[in-house]
């Protein structure tokens, strides 16, 4: 069998916005991923799909911390990331405007604030599907290493004390709601994580649901509850959530994740939705990446969520 290019009818848009970024994870690495998708073969990957890639972006953002740069409170490099917010809100935002679908390649989790502040400026409502080993719900008082990265989710639900309209004004109040965010593959979860979870009554499909219920079925639970409602999902896809005997190249390896098979699949259930409205995968740590096995993973996940079939 030969694979689908499905390139008969080009009329959807993506714009491909890399932000090597890794000052909120925990060791350097995770800066070079975007340049590893595309190394590794993505564009080649991307013109299997029914997108056209309209645009090409690189943020320009910083790579190292700058002299004197550290801790602010209890965060690490706070300044930084919420430079590296702004101008990834800015870059989300313009293209999601244009009707193209933001493809951001990360970088750590923490590009993920910047995505969402971009798009709770465009969307209207907006759903969000987060696939992590960790729920991302870490605040300033819980955040004991002090990795903006751990705190994505938080700072989209307004549970951190740095919020989204801190870096793009245009933020629409309550975009994003608790009751619209679905967790996928967490199995590493903090006790204050998991109060805030049980507390706020948040969606987490662990992988102890994912074993009882089928990727199918998590699928489906997750896009009618992040679709509920909303204009759209936004997908965040950290490559820890896979299973680090097939994806090593990872911050923090957590054993037991989802394989290539569950991946796949679940990106292509969440293709057919048609409800995807951005996307960005992160944490793909190219200093840790033997042969460049998560890279190469990543983008055919990339090629899956955007609808690349075998036929």
């Amino acid at each position: 069998m030969t694979e689908s290019t499905n390139t008969a009818d080009r009329t959807m848009k993506l714009s491909l916005i890399q932000v090597p970024f890794g000052l909120g994870a925990g060791r350097p690495g995770t800066e070079e991923g975007p340049e590893s998708m595309m190394q590794i073969g993505l564009m080649r990957q991307l013109r299997k799909t029914a997108y056209e890639v309209a645009s090409e972006h690189k943020v320009k953002v910083a790579a190292h911390p700058a002299a004197g740069a550290g801790e602010q409170g209890s965060l690490k490099y706070l300044a930084e990331v919420k430079e590296m917010g702004k101008l990834v809100a800015e870059q989300v935002s313009e293209e999601a405007s244009k009707g193209h679908l933001p493809l951001v390649l990360g970088g750590d989790h923490s590009v993920t604030i910047g995505v969402l502040a971009g798009m709770a400026a465009q969307a209207g409502k907006l759903g969000v599907i987060y696939f992590d080993a960790h729920p991302g719900l870490q605040t300033e008082e819980t955040n004991k290493a002090g990795r903006i990265g751990s705190m994505s989710l938080a700072v989209a639900l307004g549970q951190a004390k740095l919020k989204l309209s801190e870096l793009n004004r245009d933020v629409i109040e309550d975009a994003i709601n608790k009751a619209n965010v679905v967790l996928i593959g967490v199995r590493d979860v903090e006790p204050e994580e998991r109060a805030l979870i049980l507390g706020e009554g948040i969606t987490v499909f662990t992988m102890h649901e994912i074993d009882r219920m089928g990727i199918e079925k998590v699928i489906s639970k997750a896009v009618e509850i992040a679709g509920n409602g909303t204009d759209g999902i936004h997908v965040s896809f950290s490559a820890d959530c896979l299973d680090p005997i097939e994806a090593p190249g990872v911050d923090i390896q957590v054993p037991g994740g989802l394989t290539y098979r569950e991946a796949h699949f679940a990106c292509e259930l969440l293709a057919e939705t048609g409800l995807i409205r951005s996307i960005d995968v992160v944490e793909v740590n190219s200093k840790l990446d033997e042969s460049r096995r998560t890279a190469r993973l990543a983008i055919g996940l990339i090629a899956s969520l955007l609808g690349k079939r075998i036929l």
